[in-house]
């Protein structure tokens, strides 16, 4: 079922009420976060907004904890098809995805007893933002073009600029189906998706893993391994933030 509110204080809280199934959205968010705490601010009506209640009571925490990954390979699978043609999502461990290298949506996976609500940001409709994110950030209107004065999806430079309730239907019908192939087998099954859709593989990152880490990890990324982790300069980080090194700055 889904519950919808012009505004709420998060969509996450509103989803510890909630059961397996159920999803919740709203047009606007006064406390919206995403991980390590940082706040995820939206105009209202612009981005899609969304916690989604899922069971994993009888799953041992190693596969949960892997979770994260499966939802983002829902937002792709669900995203792609709405995009120009050339333009392709990546995954950039553990719970964003880039366009471009730029930030279109993000992930933020709570577990609540015996479920994990599953909380989405996705930029839709947003074409402009924050001085400290512009350079990082897209959206779906930004990527298929210059958009007309006008209400609703209009017509835009390179295709239609999707309605906010399109782009949810589209994420929460492949998350239906990769969440119950990861119930019954896990993450086995997407190792080689992850792979190909790899941001970070290959690139020099620095990871913090927790606000206070003032001495973040930093290697070359040799990938996501089979249990979830991402493999830097031969150890695995389980947890965290990760930044890019371009062009001697660190970025992400």
């Amino acid at each position: 079922m889904i519950h919808h509110k012009p505004e709420t204080a998060s969509t996450n809280l509103d989803a510890r009420a909630g059961r397996h199934g159920d999803v919740f959205t709203a047009d606007f968010q006064t406390a919206g976060r995403g991980r390590l705490d940082h706040k995820w601010l939206s105009a209202p009506g612009e981005n899609l907004m969304l916690s989604a209640v899922l069971d994993v009571g009888d799953c041992p925490p190693d596969r949960v904890a892997a979770l994260p990954l499966v939802v983002g390979l829902a937002v792709i699978e669900g995203l792609s098809p709405l995009l120009p043609k050339g333009l392709s999502p990546r995954l950039k461990w553990p719970n964003d995805v880039l366009v471009d290298g730029r930030k279109l949506a993000g992930i933020l996976c709570e577990r609540h007893g015996d479920t994990v609500i599953v909380g989405l940001g996705v930029n839709v409709k947003q074409r402009e933002f924050a001085p400290e994110i512009a350079e990082k950030a897209t959206s779906l209107s930004l990527l298929l073009g210059p958009v007309p004065a006008g209400k609703g999806p209009v017509p835009a430079g390179k295709g239609t600029v999707p309605a906010l309730t399109q782009v949810r239907d589209a994420i929460l019908m492949a998350l239906g189906r990769l969440y119950a192939t990861w119930r019954e087998e896990g993450l086995s099954p997407f190792l080689g998706r992850l792979a190909e859709l790899d941001f970070l593989r290959g690139r020099t990152i620095s990871v913090r893993q927790t606000d206070d880490d003032t001495e973040p990890f930093q290697g070359v990324c040799e990938g996501i391994a089979a249990d979830g982790s991402l493999l830097v300069g031969g150890q695995a980080i389980y947890a965290g933030e990760a930044h890019v090194l371009l062009n001697s700055q660190w970025y992400g």
